[in-house]
Order: structure tokens, then sequence, then C-alpha cells
């Protein structure tokens, strides 16, 4: 048996770790943002129907474009966020994972830079690095919020080919105004990402960026299905942008990368949002009830749109982490050295993180 270090590997990944938190069986599993409820009984019942659909055909290649599925997901997002979308609008993949990796090779490459605003996804450096593209962490302002100032000091410095905004960011959970994404828009040389996998927890009155998508073609919107539609292990990404962008992104694309039973279990889920989205509600409330306890016990908490919670501040976070998970509650070091960000779970789940929070720091 050799190790890794034994093999011609390329020099840029030696000494790597895969991307990964730990996947522990406890009776709180709230570190990476799931959606904590299981499909309904209707919902499995569809699915399986679907699946057993798609296992019929399964002697064929799927659809290579998912036609279907990317007017399903059109529909979907018009009825989500207001904003009317075709089909030819939204390309779909593996998770926002791959969606982001396709966008990193079409638009990003050896000689091209992009940039992000940290504290935010640590798997932004990862896709950079996978396709040779030069990645810059600029520091988000005060709260770890983000200002147009900062936004186009770091584009004039930079001149990035990509900009990435995530919004509600990860770990943060902030969420940004329009009138910044309006303003990278104007500022930026290249292609803008807003990635907005959190987008469906968003509080009342906060916009999504698929209102600038027209009169936009350098915008792109990213979404997934792994957490609000509680579809983690299906891996079900996609993004909305100018038809212009998904045919570029189409190129770069692997050959029949999205498998027919995917594609049967995205539709067969997009016809449940409605039932999802009860969900969604009670989720919000729960995360809104935990920020105010943190708060009244005297944490600091990152105001949060999405379905997590970042907290702090801690002189050492993993003696905290490590005596939560002592008591069943696994929640996630991420971000800053002195926060942690804990999932927002069922309302059992979230009261044994509070039971647990007060024993460790009491």
């Amino acid at each position: 048996m050799v190790s890794m270090d034994d093999l011609p590997v390329r020099d840029d990944l030696r000494g790597q770790v895969p991307y990964g938190a730990p996947q522990l069986e406890v009776a709180a599993r709230l570190n990476v943002n799931e959606n904590p409820f299981a499909p309904s009984e209707g919902l499995v019942a569809d699915v399986a129907a679907a699946v057993a659909d798609a296992t019929r055909g399964l002697n064929r290649y799927p659809d290579r474009d998912a036609v279907a599925l990317r007017a399903d997901l059109a529909a979907y997002l018009g009825r989500e966020s207001g904003v009317a979308l075709v089909g030819d609008q939204l390309w779909a993949a593996n998770g926002s994972n791959e969606v982001m990796h396709q966008l990193m090779l079409a638009f990003g490459g050896p000689g091209r830079t992009a940039i992000g605003f940290a504290p935010t996804y640590s798997m932004y450096p990862e896709y950079c690095r996978d396709t040779f593209t030069r990645y810059v962490a600029v520091p988000r302002d005060e709260g770890f919020r983000l200002s147009t100032a900062t936004a186009l000091e770091a584009i004039e410095l930079h001149q990035p080919d990509i900009v990435l905004l995530a919004s509600p960011n990860n770990p943060t959970g902030t969420a940004l105004d329009l009138d910044v994404v309006k303003a990278v828009l104007d500022a930026a040389p290249g292609m803008v990402v807003v990635d907005e996998a959190y987008a469906e927890f968003r509080r009342a009155g906060t916009p999504s960026s698929l209102e600038l998508l027209a009169g936009h073609p350098r915008l792109v919107v990213t979404r997934t299905m792994s957490k609000a539609f509680g579809l983690a292990g299906a891996r079900l990404g996609y993004l909305a942008a100018d038809p212009a962008v998904v045919t570029a992104v189409q190129l770069v694309r692997l050959p029949y990368h999205l498998s027919a039973v995917t594609q049967a279990v995205a539709r067969a889920a997009l016809v449940h949002s409605d039932e999802l989205q009860a969900q969604v509600a009670l989720l919000r409330d729960e995360r809104d009830a935990l920020v105010e306890w943190l708060r009244g016990n005297g944490f600091r908490v990152a105001d949060s749109d999405a379905n997590f919670v970042f907290f702090g501040e801690f002189d050492d976070r993993h003696a905290v982490w490590q005596s939560l998970l002592d008591r069943g509650v696994l929640i996630r070091e991420t971000g800053p050295e002195q926060w942690l960000r804990v999932s927002v779970g069922t309302p059992e789940e979230n009261a044994a993180f509070r039971a647990a929070l007060e024993e460790v720091t009491r």
C-alpha cells in the first residue's frame, strides 16, 4: 500500500485533504445545514413511482440537456420569486457544487481571477484550485456585512473575471442588499455569480438576485434542492442566467452528467414545493427564536437569512464544540476561530442544543 505522496499527483494537491464535515451518528446532527425533516410519505410515493418509471429506460442515456426538468425549475422559481423565467435560462447538475465547478471551468482558468468575500463558503478556493483559477479572498466589513464600497474597491484592485457573492452567505447567514449586487454588476469586468443556496430561508422582504437577471447577461444565480427541498441525498443544483451562459456551461459539462434517476426525483419533488415551503416557514421561525435566545444569553450572533446561525465568541471554540458533541449535539467549526455555526433542526433538536450549550458555558 502506497500513500498519495508516492504518486505523481499535481504539486498543488500535495498536502491537501478532501472537503468534508464530520458524519457522526448523534442525537442532534446540526453541522451541515441539512433540512431536518424527512420527505413526507406522499413525496416518497411519488419519487418511488417516478424512479420506477425512469428505471424502465435505464438502458438508454438520459436527456443530456434535462429539458423537462429545466422547465419545471423555471416554473418553480417564478412561483417562489415572482420572476418569470423559461427553461433555456436554467441549467441543472449534481448539486450546486457541480454547477459552480462548471461555471469556473467555463469562465475561469489559467490567467484568470475570482474573488470572494471572507468568511464565505469554503469550497470557493477549491473550485478555483481545480480549474487553475487564481482566488482572492477579500475581508468582509464589520458584522460580516458586505458594503458597496468594499466590493467596488476589491473589483477595482483585482479586476476579477468572476465575482462570487453568497447571499445568504455561508457560514454567517447574512444576505446581500440588491444595491450591492447592482453596483458589482455595473463595475465587474467579468461574470458575477450570486450563490443563493439558502435563498428560500430568507426573511420576508429580502429580495432574490433573480430580480436582476433581466438586462444583466453576466449575472448568474445558483440554487440547490438540497436545503429547502430536503433533497441533500439526491444531489440536484441549478443556475438561472441568460441563455448564453447556459450555452457556455454546456461546453464544459461531462456527457450525460445528470442521471435519469436524479432528474426523475427532482421533478417529483418540485410537484410538492408548496408542502415543502410549509417546512421552510417552520424552520425560519425556529431560526429566529434561536437567534433571540442566543443573544438573550449574551452571545454575539450574525443576522441570519439562512437555516443556520453563526454565533460566538469563544476563547476555545473547539473545546465548546467537543463538549457539545459529548452531549450528543454536533455543530460546525468553521469561519473565524472564535465562532461556531449551528444548523436549525427540529424543535426537539434545537431544544437539545440550547440545553447542551447552557451546560457547557454556564
